[in-house]
């Protein structure tokens, strides 16, 4: 399901809809990096509820996204749990905060909505395990797989004569 006309719930003020919708998810830009959703059709729980000032609407569902851990390039899994509200005011009367953007004439965008609800839950970072090490700076192998350790001796040439002194004393 990608939309959801309100107008099918029939709602007065006071009531409530409840339903269970099949959602659509689709792939997700996240830090440059593209995550896909297993499976892409996840069962979600839809709430409508009607007051006098406005109407409320919950969003509930579970996301599987599969693609590269942010520290080696790894396969990383995260399962984003979605419990998203938004209200929308029946006179809003220019006030963004009393207006959802995912509904546009009584229909709802369920598809926008899920996407954003998911990008707002993610983790700082996608790792594909929380001890990752990620890849070495120096030569560019991944360190959780092959451990290692660069021995640098990069001289300043102006510290050259102190080092001189230094094999003097």
């Amino acid at each position: 399901m990608k939309t959801f006309n309100l107008r099918s719930a029939k709602l007065r003020s006071g009531e409530e809809f409840r339903d269970e919708i099949d959602l659509e998810l689709s792939p997700l830009e996240y830090g440059g990096q593209r995550y896909l959703p297993v499976p892409d059709t996840v069962p979600a729980a839809l709430v409508i509820s009607r007051a006098s000032t406005g109407t409320v609407l919950e969003l509930r569902f579970g996301a599987r996204l599969h693609g590269p851990c942010y520290r080696c390039l790894a396969d990383a899994v995260v399962d984003v749990p979605v419990n998203s509200r938004e209200y929308q005011a029946t006179n809003p009367e220019g006030s963004d905060e009393l207006r959802t953007p995912y509904l546009t004439e009584d229909l709802l965008d369920v598809h926008a909505w899920a996407r954003d609800a998911i990008a707002l839950e993610l983790p700082e970072q996608i790792l594909c395990r929380l001890d990752c090490k990620g890849l070495c700076p120096v030569c560019g192998k991944d360190l959780n797989v092959e451990p290692h350790e660069h021995v640098e001796e990069h001289s300043d040439p102006r510290w050259a004569v102190l080092a001189e002194l230094r094999d003097k004393l």
